[in-house]
C-alpha cells in the first residue's frame, strides 16, 4: 500500500495555524483545551486507518501475512526518526501504561536492591513498582521532588532526585510532565546528574533512569539522546494526535540487556525492541497508521510544533495568575512546565469548575490525583483567540 508523502514545512495546507486547525475534524461549537487527553486524528493518520481497515476487510489473512512486516517496520523507522533513535531499540505497545507495565516486570532487579521513585508519578507507575517489589522482594521507595510549586527550581528537582540515590538503586521512576500539576522535568539535568552516581558501578548496579514521556512527547523539540534517559514510555494518542490505542517504549542500546520480555513476541528478530513487541492481534489498522502521525509532525516541525504550544500555555499560564480568587499551580517559568495547565477557583470544587466552563463551551478536564485540580491544556489546534476566550470563561466564574 502507497503511503502519504512526507508534509513540507511549507506546504500550502500548513502555512498558517489556521490551516492547521483546519486538519481536525474537532467541533467547532467547543473550545477544545483537554486534547491531551485523547487525540484528535488529522487527515493522513485517518486515511492510514481507513485504508488498512478497508483492505482487512476485503481479504484479512493475505493482507496481514504480507504487509504486518513490511508495515511494522516502517512504523519504526518514521519512530526512529522523530526519536533520533534506532528502530531496533523501540518496542510497540498499545498504551503509556502497557509499556510501563512490559518495562517494570521485565527489568531485572535483586532482592537486595531497590526502586525510586516520587509521589507525583501515575498510579500506573505506582502500581507497577509495587507489583515488581511484591514479587522479587526488592525495595521501594517514594519521594517528594520539592517543597513548593511556588519556588521549585530545576536544581531543587536533581538535587532532591540524586541525593535520594542509595547504592542499591536500581531503577529511578520518574515522569516527564506530571499531570497532576503541569510540572516539567529536567530530564536531561537529571540524567546527566546520574551519569556521574553511575561512573563507578558495575553494569548491574547502575541506577536506571525511566521516564513517563507521555506529555512532553509531541511537545518538546528534543531527542532521545538528547534527554539521556535510559528508558522512555510514551503512548502515542495525545500530544502526537497518532492512532488510538498506540505506544511504545525506546531504551538505549547497552540498556535494554537489563530488561527481559513479558509476553512472547511474533515479530522477534533478534533485536531487543522486537523481543519486546508483545505478540497477539492488535488493532493492527491503528499501529500501522502511526507511521503517519510522525510524519504529519515532522512535515509540521518539531521546533515548531514545540514554540506554538509554549506560546499558548505561557498565555493560559500568565492569564490564569492575574484572575483574583484563581490560584495558578502550574509553576510559570517555561522550563519548568510544557501543555498542561493546573489551578484552582477559590470555593469551587474543580468537578464545579469543569461544569461551568463546559457550560461557557470549553473543555477542561479535572486532575485524578489528590489534591485535584482544573486542567486546561492547549494544542497545535488552538489559537490565542480561544485561549482568551478560556480565560473570559474562567475570570466570570470566579467572581
Amino acid at each position: 500500500m502507497a503511503s502519504d508523502p512526507p508534509v513540507a514545512v511549507g506546504a500550502e495546507e500548513f502555512r498558517s495555524w489556521r490551516s492547521v486547525r483546519a486538519q481536525f475534524s474537532l467541533s467547532h461549537d467547543w473550545v477544545h483545551l483537554g486534547g491531551f487527553l485523547l487525540a484528535s486524528h488529522p487527515p493522513p493518520v485517518r486515511r492510514a486507518i481507513e485504508a488498512h481497515r478497508r483492505r482487512l476487510d476485503l481479504n484479512p489473512v493475505h493482507y496481514l501475512h504480507e504487509h504486518q512486516i513490511p508495515l511494522e517496520l516502517a512504523v519504526l523507522r518514521q519512530a526512529a526518526r522523530y526519536l533520533g533513535a534506532r528502530p531496533q531499540d523501540i518496542a510497540l505497545t498499545d498504551s503509556t501504561t502497557m509499556g510501563l507495565g512490559l518495562l517494570y516486570n521485565g527489568i531485572k532487579v535483586r532482592s537486595d536492591q531497590e526502586m525510586l521513585t516520587t509521589e507525583h508519578d501515575f498510579f500506573a507507575t505506582h502500581t507497577a513498582l509495587r507489583l515488581k517489589a511484591s514479587r522479587t522482594g526488592a525495595g521501594l521507595r517514594v519521594i517528594r521532588l520539592y517543597r513548593s510549586l511556588e519556588t521549585v527550581s530545576a536544581a531543587e528537582i536533581v538535587d532532591t532526585l540524586v541525593r535520594a540515590v542509595r547504592p542499591r538503586t536500581r531503577v529511578v521512576a520518574i515522569t516527564w510532565v506530571h499531570s497532576s500539576t503541569g510540572l516539567r522535568l529536567p530530564i536531561a539535568a537529571i540524567a546527566a546528574a546520574l551519569g556521574e552516581v553511575n561512573r563507578n558501578r558495575g553494569p548491574a548496579d547502575r541506577a536506571l533512569l525511566c521516564v513517563d514521556g507521555v506529555h512532553g512527547f509531541g511537545v518538546e523539540n528534543t531527542t532521545m539522546p538528547g534527554l539521556g534517559c535510559h528508558f522512555f514510555v510514551s503512548g502515542c494518542h495525545k500530544w502526537l494526535f497518532g492512532p488510538r490505542g498506540t505506544g511504545f517504549v525506546w531504551g538505549r542500546p547497552q540498556a535494554w540487556d537489563a530488561v527481559g520480555p513479558t509476553i512472547p513476541s511474533f515479530t522477534d528478530d533478534g533485536s531487543a525492541g522486537s523481543e519486546m513487541t508483545p505478540g497477539g492481534f492488535h488493532s493492527f489498522e491503528h499501529r500501522w497508521a502511526l507511521a503517519e502521525a510522525f510524519r504529519f509532525h515532522l512535515g509540521l516541525g518539531k521546533a515548531r510544533i514545540a514554540k506554538r504550544t509554549h506560546a499558548l500555555n505561557r498565555q493560559l499560564r500568565g492569564g490564569l495568575a492575574a484572575i483574583s480568587r484563581v490560584r495558578l499551580v502550574t509553576p510559570r517559568p517555561d522550563s519548568l512546565s510544557a501543555g498542561i495547565v493546573c489551578f484552582e477557583v477559590a470555593g469551587l470544587s474543580p468537578p464545579e469548575v469543569v461544569g461551568r466552563l463546559r457550560a461557557r463551551g470549553i473543555v477542561a478536564t479535572v486532575t485524578p490525583y489528590s489534591p485535584s485540580y482544573v486542567r486546561l491544556a492547549a494544542a497545535i489546534f488552538n489559537s490565542p483567540v480561544e485561549v482568551d476566550a478560556a480565560l473570559r470563561a474562567v475570570r466570570a466564574i470566579a467572581r
